[in-house]
């Protein structure tokens, strides 16, 4: 694996890559926008990427999602759209609450005038057996609920949900068939559809080795790329794990063996790429 410094932008939380934009979000909705047309590639010197517009995400002081992770999906709300339904996850952001919104993920239209972003919250999904004793593993102490970290295949249009819960023994993935924005019925607090994930619905499911703090991750050829790990600790590093979903076997890069010391975020393909983005917002291509 090689890795080269191609570009800097905001930083924070994870992000999606559509056509030539990068949407990148923070911890409270708010989204800075990156044409990579901009972005020479193969330049040995990163370029200093100013952001083409920004936007805050629908409703995001009311539902704040953390965006720890962020997929476009594989459905348009209108055929006229010219980017595909957004997908934004709540994680942690209600940790105090009464409602924690756990296994919770939101679902936006994303739509462009000129030179100006907005978005329009449709719909939330959650996964109702993020407490079910059922899905614990059988080793001491070991918890893994899925807490609503989740990646899109949009080719197969497959939704896997997978373990947000910290300090476990595995990290389990759930497929199910991706939710139409047709589906669900209205939540009566939030008056947007509600699609509620049950055990019934899990196409299947499989564990690995535990992932150390999850943070973004992205689908692609049969394969899901999920990053975690935090600067500067020895234990839960930043680290990539490539898992393929037919074979359920998983590769593994500790990214302090490329000098890379900072809390892990977002990565996503732009062009048959693998772009990495950590906190600081310093953005990689990694070579495979």
């Amino acid at each position: 694996m090689k890795i080269r410094h191609i570009a800097k932008i905001c930083g924070d939380q994870d992000g999606a890559i559509f056509s030539d934009l990068l949407f990148r979000f923070n911890s409270r909705g708010h989204c800075g926008v990156y044409d990579l047309t901009k972005v020479d590639k193969s330049a040995e010197k990163p370029k200093e990427l100013t952001a083409i517009a920004s936007f805050y995400l629908d409703r995001a002081e009311e539902i704040v999602p953390h965006s720890n992770a962020v997929n476009f999906g594989c459905e348009y709300y209108s055929p006229d759209d010219e980017f595909p339904l957004l997908y934004s996850n709540i994680y942690n952001n209600y940790a105090a609450s009464e409602n924690p919104l756990k296994g919770t993920s939101l679902v936006y239209r994303l739509e462009r005038d000129g030179e100006s972003f907005k978005t329009t919250l449709l719909q939330m999904i959650t996964i109702d057996f993020a407490e079910d004793e059922v899905w614990k593993s059988s080793g001491e102490g070991s918890d893994i609920r899925p807490y609503g970290n989740f990646v899109i295949d949009r080719e197969r249009k497959i939704y896997y949900g997978y373990t947000m819960k910290d300090g476990d023994n595995l990290t389990r993935y759930f497929a199910f068939d991706m939710p139409k924005i047709t589906d669900g019925e209205i939540d009566e607090k939030y008056g947007i559809k509600k699609v509620v994930l049950k055990k019934e619905d899990i196409k299947e499911y499989f564990d690995t080795e535990r992932h150390r703090f999850i943070q973004g991750g992205c689908f692609n050829d049969g394969k899901i790329y999920s990053v975690e790990g935090f600067t500067g600790d020895k234990v839960n590093f930043p680290a990539l794990r490539i898992i393929d979903v037919k074979k359920k076997k998983v590769e593994f890069l500790d990214f302090r063996t490329l000098g890379m010391e900072a809390e892990a975020e977002m990565i996503d393909f732009h062009d048959g790429a693998l772009l990495y983005s950590d906190v600081c917002g310093n953005l990689y291509i990694l070579e495979m």
